[in-house]
């Protein structure tokens, strides 16, 4: 901490209700982050059908969760831009279209990674090695 400065950081603790509080708000009144949810539910049946390995397990979590929290941060970041250009604004329109295809080319990536998961493990299902 400077010297003379307040500190103003919430504790630790406070810093996870936060977390909760934004999330639960995200929740509440975004419908994309509903659809990824649901998404991630449909991933995580095809992974226990499809008998996916420790691996297979760690890149659809690890990639569930970058789609996840990509739809933050892009929730975030418009709900910033709204706050400081309640008009429209060209340029307040370029940063929302672009942080809304940030998040639609990474879950296409993942979406891809997804399948390859998904095929191979049905694969295995049916092909015995």
């Amino acid at each position: 901490m400077i010297p003379g400065q307040k500190d103003n950081h919430p504790t630790f603790a406070k810093s996870f209700g936060f977390a909760w509080q934004g999330l639960r708000y995200a929740l509440k009144t975004e419908r994309n982050i509903k659809v990824m949810l649901v998404l991630f539910g449909v991933a995580v049946v095809l992974g226990l059908v499809l008998h996916c390995d420790a691996s297979e397990w760690g890149i659809i979590l690890i990639g569930s969760a970058a789609v996840f929290c990509a739809e933050l941060v892009n929730t975030a970041l418009e709900t910033i831009v709204d706050l400081v250009s309640p008009e429209y604004h060209t340029l307040a329109g370029h940063a929302k279209d672009i942080s809304a295809a940030a998040v639609y080319v990474l879950s296409l990536l993942v979406g891809i990674a997804g399948v390859i998961i998904y095929f191979s493990a049905a694969m295995r299902l049916m092909i015995p090695t």
